[in-house]
């Protein structure tokens, strides 16, 4: 068993993608923007992904690596946050 992914989250496909006509890539998850990348980073995203489209898991996997840890626990609060 692979250590990447051990509860199978990513064959859910969490994560999506659209390439700008600028080159950009932006990011979502579960429907939410949640990066824009740009420039040099970019392309070679757009690489990458090109390299491994046919393997879903594989794409994200990519999508999710280079987003970070961004999920912490507290997005529900947002701007809303208690004082």
């Amino acid at each position: 068993m692979s250590e990447i992914d051990k509860r199978n989250r990513l064959s859910e496909e969490p994560f999506a993608y659209q390439i700008t006509k600028k080159g950009t890539v932006v990011i979502y998850y579960g429907g939410k923007q949640i990066k824009i990348v740009k420039d040099r980073e970019a392309e070679r995203l757009i690489a990458r992904i090109k390299e491994v489209e046919d393997n879903i898991t594989e794409v994200q996997l990519l999508l999710a690596k280079i987003t970070g840890n961004f999920k912490r626990g507290n997005e529900k609060f947002g701007k809303n946050k208690r004082k």
